[in-house]
């Protein structure tokens, strides 16, 4: 049997997170959400959904992982969840909703979502108190490497 030389292997794990990210929406993305950290938000049965918070475009960037979103809700079963209301749609619509009011802004509202491609959406919000300040301290969530983050 021929082995795959890295390269190849490398490339043909990575194409399926960037299938439908056009140059467009990769751009927009680096320019909106460059040098962010990532905050973590869980939903449902724990299921864990990177979030990117440009607070003062009011926008959030929802980020999934492609082996849940294959099998579903109940990967640690091994079995696709049959709940209706666990929808792609309605994950990240439930994990844009549970980051705001985890981070103490219950009564801002989801305004508008764009779907970049099956592991990314971004949700636009709107919140009655102004836009903080560069620099003010905020609610954070824990990130997926908290101790390399800045505080």
């Amino acid at each position: 049997m021929r082995r795959l030389p890295l390269h190849l292997l490398v490339l043909a794990t990575l194409a399926p997170a960037f299938a439908g990210c056009t140059a467009t929406s990769f751009t927009y993305i680096s320019r909106t959400y460059v040098g962010l950290p990532s905050q973590v938000v869980t939903i449902g049965c724990k299921e864990p959904y990177e979030v990117y918070d440009n607070r003062q475009k009011r926008r959030l960037l929802i980020v999934s992982n492609g082996l849940r979103e294959v099998l579903g809700c109940n990967l640690n079963d091994l079995r696709i969840d049959p709940d209706p209301e666990a929808t792609r749609i309605g994950r990240f619509r439930a994990a844009a909703r549970a980051y705001l009011d985890e981070t103490v802004r219950e009564d801002c509202a989801i305004t508008g979502e764009t779907v970049f491609d099956g592991l990314k959406s971004e949700f636009a919000y709107s919140c009655s108190a102004p836009v903080e300040k560069r620099g003010t301290k905020v609610p954070r969530l824990p990130g997926r490497r908290p101790g390399l983050q800045s505080q």
